[in-house]
């Protein structure tokens, strides 16, 4: 049973006095709505009209429904004339979780986004492990390699790119690896976002080497790795977003440029694609927008 339309014809049967103009009003037939009423009856087990062959009158308890089921519809109402309206207009908070490299990337785009819109505010969320998006109230959330939960939704938006570096004064001291192999003889400095600690993946384009590493610091976050690499640690694998401006003025060294870290999808998650608001919507479109707008992140260049 609709209650909501249960109650309207009940409100409009004791209004008019009559099923037949409460029918006319609804535009309904007279007998679905005295259906209507009935249902609502054996819903709250309590008779609310008299019932005659020339006449209808409110019992006590029809009486005080009233008052109840008026307060019932304007909430309904209330919330469809909100809900139409965002519709419409986009407003709202959407929460966005994502590595922090990529967060940073985000960051200093979402100000065009905002201006366009004025009644939307999103909260970003710097997180590398998943979430439990229902629980922690996440909109929306950026995963980097594969998706295995069936449960949510999932769109590819992009390809990692990132680059093996090392501070020159690393290099300097302990020599240039220029193989793979020669990997796992250096002090490494590990991003523990997921996956195996112990080994790191390389790509020529067409194969793929993995090496096992022995992590002399192992941090839950791009941008710790990134000061450490910096201030001469070790290797680490780092994403363009970080790496690239220190490569161009020469703080980092792209190591072994010919065997460049193997290349993760960069997905885009989200509880259910039914019914999904348009402040959501508007937040998922900008950041597949943002993503190909960056020449290393373009989903053709991916394996």
């Amino acid at each position: 049973m609709d209650i909501v339309s249960a109650l309207r014809a009940f409100l409009r049967v004791a209004e008019t006095g009559s099923f037949s103009a409460a029918a006319i009003d609804l535009d309904l037939t007279q007998p679905a709505v005295s259906r209507q009423v009935s249902a609502l009856e054996g819903h709250l087990n309590t008779r609310l009209l008299h019932r005659s062959t020339n006449a209808l009158a409110l019992t006590v308890e029809g009486e005080q429904m009233i008052a109840m089921a008026l307060k019932v519809v304007e909430a309904v109402d209330a919330l469809n004339e909100a809900t139409c309206a965002e519709a419409t207009t986009v407003s709202g908070r959407v929460r966005l979780t994502l590595p922090a490299p990529l967060g940073l990337y985000v960051s200093e785009r979402l100000a065009g986004l905002l201006d366009r819109h004025a009644g939307l505010s999103v909260e970003l969320i710097f997180r590398d492990e998943p979430s439990d998006l229902i629980g922690d109230g996440i909109d929306l959330e950026v995963r980097l390699g594969p998706v295995s939960d069936c449960n949510l939704m999932c769109r590819r938006i992009g390809w990692t790119t990132a680059f093996l570096v090392a501070a020159p004064s690393y290099v300097e001291r302990r020599g240039m690896p220029e193989t793979p192999d020669d990997v796992g003889g250096h002090d490494c400095i590990c991003y523990s976002r997921a996956g195996d600690l112990r080994s790191w993946t390389f790509s020529n384009g067409s194969d793929e080497t993995s090496v096992r590493i022995a992590p002399r610091l192992i941090a839950n976050n791009a941008v710790a790795v990134h000061r450490a690499v910096l201030a001469g640690g070790g290797l680490a694998v780092l994403s363009h977003i970080l790496a690239c401006a220190d490569i161009e003025v020469g703080r980092l060294i792209n190591v072994m440029p010919d065997f460049p870290p193997a290349r993760l999808p960069i997905n885009v998650v989200y509880p259910s694609r039914k019914n999904l608001p348009l402040r959501v919507r508007t937040v998922l479109d900008f950041l597949v927008q943002t993503v190909r707008e960056d020449p290393l992140m373009v989903s053709s260049l991916g394996p």
